[in-house]
């Protein structure tokens, strides 16, 4: 009898062995990926959700109701004013120029001198090439307060009144001489063409990984906007954030035998005359002449204060005599090499990004004479990085954050997203996470950048409730110089964007920011990707603040 049950449960087992079997085999032929020609699938093996495909050939990961909804509410936010259709071919004549634009100074309010705690206006009108005033906006304009003596400069905010004028609105600070400076980043035309650029050309930066099996190689194309052909893809969806990522298969070597990332090549095709709207000197970032004074005295503040402008939001902050001034509450205090290691003693920091976080573990580990870095073998530009001060006990790393990189020979190994090594944190509160992510993204459609960092968010706000005393700060962006090329793939309109959307998206938790944008714009020095080392003191004053906010040098 127990052997004839035996026997009866063997049987079960084996159909049941037997079902599965084929139900496997069924699926892993359904879950081969294809990519055809006119085709807007895109089915994922390893993954039970399947990519939305953008219409124009990018593949985004599904969102939740929630998620969509802040997704479309945040593209609102950062829309940007209607900018004029182009015609063909491409003439200058009626685009905006700096050389026949000017701001001019608006007296006081209700009459009398400047004083601190003011709000000083300026008023822009933009004109065409043939000196004809514009009735549009559109235009991309920076604004800066300075006194270069005084090593003071705070940001302005400028407002599009959508009809060729604009304001630039500063608040007024410190005593003495203020000089205002004015920008053209952007023509509203050129701004046109960045815009189509990331609709049609997502994929003008291209991205490559070699595959080899002893001693069989083969190097193919990789994106998250791939153009639709007959080649079969290889997925790479990361299995935890549901991030999508491909490579066209190679034609004799199999998905698995990757070994690196890397930045491909370049395209820039542009339309007829249209690389004329990006011209340095000419329409480029360049300063608008003052039609009357460009400066105006200051002095010190009055009993009575009189409001001078509509505009409620203001800088975060301002340098005088050379040092940052955070206007939102925070105590800034300066730190010397002694005074760091101070802070960080038995803290362990790891940050997470792109080249402009590089720079920040660059800083320390020279800063630091103690802070031994631990050769991991890795290239200079690439990392992963690890430093370590044994008597402190303090440990920082620095890993670049997942694809889309725009380095070279990235190890598939150490191809890591930002919110899987969060996850891996234990945290708490001699725990310190710094994570930057902006400008390898400036190609892509805002769709991608907002997703990747609602994946970043997710794992911050879990960090935050394991671990509540865990230290979490964010670098925003910042403007750099342009050439043609920076322009076309990571021009300061884009970096605005998406400053804008990673500004709003973390409002409201327990992180701290680190304003590079108005750190950069409003210092004398030149803007840089890299800021210079003034600057990088400034940005690591205010990070080490916010770890100690009770200590200083």
């Amino acid at each position: 009898m127990n052997s004839c049950i035996r026997r009866e449960y063997i049987a079960i087992f084996f159909f049941l062995a037997v079902a599965v079997s084929i139900i496997v085999l069924h699926k892993m032929e359904v879950l081969e990926i294809q990519h055809k020609v006119n085709s807007a699938t895109i089915i994922v093996p390893r993954v039970s959700t399947v990519p939305d495909l953008h219409p124009d050939f990018c593949t985004f990961q599904p969102l939740s109701p929630n998620d969509a909804l802040e997704e479309r509410l945040l593209l609102d936010s950062i829309a940007w004013p209607k900018t004029p259709l182009l015609p063909a071919p491409l003439s200058l004549e009626k685009t905006s120029d700096p050389a026949h634009t000017s701001f001019t100074i608006l007296p006081v309010r209700g009459g009398g001198q400047w004083h601190i705690g003011d709000q000083l206006e300026v008023r822009i009108n933009m004109s065409d090439f043939q000196g004809r005033p514009k009735n549009s906006g559109g235009d991309f304009l920076l604004a800066r307060l300075h006194n270069q003596k005084l090593g003071a400069g705070v940001v302005g905010q400028v407002v599009d009144h959508l009809n060729g004028s604009y304001s630039a609105v500063f608040p007024l600070l410190w005593e003495g001489d203020a000089q205002v400076e004015v920008t053209l980043v952007h023509s509203s035309e050129a701004v046109t063409v960045l815009n189509r650029l990331t609709s049609e050309q997502p994929d003008r930066i291209s991205f490559k990984s070699l595959f080899r099996s002893a001693s069989l190689s083969e190097t193919t194309i990789c994106n998250v906007c791939l153009r639709p052909t007959k080649q079969p893809l290889c997925n790479y969806t990361d299995l935890r954030t549901g991030e999508p990522w491909f490579c066209y298969k190679p034609k004799n070597l199999s998905c698995d035998a990757r070994i690196n990332h890397a930045m491909g090549n370049y395209k820039q095709n542009l339309r007829a005359n249209e690389e004329k709207l990006f011209q340095s000197r000419v329409n480029l970032k360049v300063y608008l002449q003052a039609s009357g004074p460009a400066n105006v005295t200051v002095l010190p503040t009055k009993k009575v204060k009189v409001k001078s402008s509509s505009v409620k939001s203001g800088p975060s902050g301002y340098y005088y005599q050379g040092v940052w001034r955070a206007l939102g509450g925070t105590t800034i205090h300066q730190f010397n090499n002694s005074t760091i290691s101070q802070c960080l003693k038995g803290k362990e920091v790891h940050m997470y990004g792109d080249s402009t976080i590089r720079q920040w573990f660059g800083y320390l580990n020279a800063a630091l004479p103690d802070l031994k870095e631990f050769n991991l073998h890795s290239l200079k530009q690439v990392g992963p990085f690890m430093a370590l001060d044994y008597a402190n006990n303090i440990l920082v790393t620095f890993r670049c954050h997942g694809p889309p990189i725009r380095f070279s020979n990235v190890p598939t190994s150490e191809l890591r997203y930002i919110a899987n090594e969060i996850d891996g944190l234990t945290g708490g509160t001699n725990t310190v996470v710094v994570f930057s992510i902006w400008s390898h993204f400036s190609t892509f459609p805002m769709e991608v950048y907002i997703r990747r960092l609602q994946s970043i968010r997710r794992a911050v706000v879990r960090l935050l409730d394991r671990a509540p005393g865990t230290v979490v700060i964010i670098r925003t962006a910042n403007p750099k110089a342009l050439t043609l090329y920076e322009t076309i793939t990571n021009s300061d309109w884009y970096s605005l964007q998406r400053d804008k959307v990673l500004r709003a998206m973390f409002k409201g938790l327990n992180v701290h920011l680190i304003d590079a944008w108005e750190m950069v714009l409003a210092h004398h020095l030149p803007h840089n990707l890299h800021p210079q080392p003034p600057i990088i003191k400034t940005m690591m004053d205010l990070l080490l603040s916010y770890i100690c906010p009770k200590n200083g040098g």
